[in-house]
């Protein structure tokens, strides 16, 4: 079993990467918690035993479930259950579950202990770690949310065995990008690790600047997703969020090399551990560059300009007013790929 602490002081938290790691959910638990609400999706054939008392509270399967009324929803449920704010909030399934479910903790009595118990790859290296909560908007992904840092993350690598190919594969596209922000070798570890190594290097980004407000090193977590978020918000072209990084990495490769920041040989290495993973990065057919360019402006980023993480000769940076142009230029060119 890994160990992987995200040190941020007096609120630090373990997160546990390897099998069976659910069952240490007895472990984690807050002292002195009395009920545990387990927020998770009738999809997900996952269980666990907290312990206390404990209530299930069923989301809508699906990113649509992910919004403010299923906010609404569990707080209003958890009220009428008798949750306190000296209880417990055990979210499992994937991003949707844990995104949403970690919003309604962060609101509800002004703040309620979490646990995350991620069932998807995507959620495990990327989703659940980190305090980053929230849920979409119909003019965006993501616009509505706060920082809530769990309690603790139990990376239970059991539960990713009975993963449909495609929602694997679309883990593998957001552990892709970490081949890019420091982990060494990532294609060639065994699972635990690959899994491990990504939330360790996730954890010292969040260590470091929390809310992206210090170095704005947290930022770079979301290279390749400014398209990819704007494409699922487009909504018409069936990805999974995965799916749409492993696009919007090649896309951001591109843009960088048409910006003059990275040579061919680095765009090449982007193309090779994308294919390695047997991810996409040419756009649907039927994008429409005008929408996407819109929804891209809408990027919480975006305060100068369309703005993207690109790749360059000191590694990945934030770069505020890319050109219209030349944004335009890198959409027909992956489209056609």
């Amino acid at each position: 079993m890994h160990e992987v602490l995200v040190d941020l002081g007096e609120r630090s938290y373990p997160v546990l990467v390897g099998p069976g790691a659910r069952h240490r959910l007895l472990e984690v638990l807050p002292i002195g918690a009395r009920k545990a609400a387990i927020v998770s999706q009738d999809t997900i054939p996952v269980t666990v035993d907290a312990g206390i008392e404990q209530a299930l509270f069923p989301l809508d399967d699906g990113e649509e479930a992910k919004c403010v009324e299923s906010v609404e929803e569990l707080c209003r449920a958890w009220t009428r259950w008798g949750l306190t704010r000296a209880d417990v909030v055990v979210a499992v399934g994937g991003g949707v579950v844990t995104d949403t479910a970690g919003f309604a903790a962060a609101v509800y009595h002004r703040g309620v202990a979490v646990i995350h118990v991620p069932t998807t790859l995507l959620g495990q290296v990327d989703a659940a770690i980190g305090g980053k909560t929230g849920v979409n908007l119909p003019e965006g992904k993501n616009l509505v949310g706060a920082f809530w840092q769990p309690s603790a993350v139990l990376c239970d690598t059991e539960t990713l065995l009975t993963l449909p190919p495609r929602e694997y594969r679309s883990g593998l596209g957001e552990m892709a990008k970490y081949a890019f922000l420091g982990v060494d070798d990532l294609p060639d570890l065994a699972l635990d690790d690959a899994v491990a190594a990504c939330v360790a290097c996730k954890a010292r980004v969040v260590g470091a600047d929390e809310r992206e407000a210090t170095s704005g090193r947290r930022a770079l977590l979301n290279y390749g997703h400014t398209l990819a978020h704007a494409l699922e918000t487009v909504g018409r072209y069936d990805l999974r969020h995965g799916e749409a990084v492993a696009i919007g990495l090649a896309f951001a490769a591109e843009l960088a090399r048409r910006l003059g920041r990275i040579d061919t040989r680095r765009v090449d290495e982007h193309y090779a551990v994308l294919s390695g993973y047997n991810l996409p990065v040419a756009l649907p057919p039927d994008t429409d560059a005008d929408e996407v360019i819109t929804v891209m402006a809408r990027d919480k980023k975006a305060t100068s300009g369309l703005t993207f993480v690109l790749d360059g000769p000191t590694g990945l940076e934030v770069v505020a007013g890319v050109a219209e142009e030349a944004v335009r230029d890198v959409l027909d060119m992956v489209q056609a790929r």
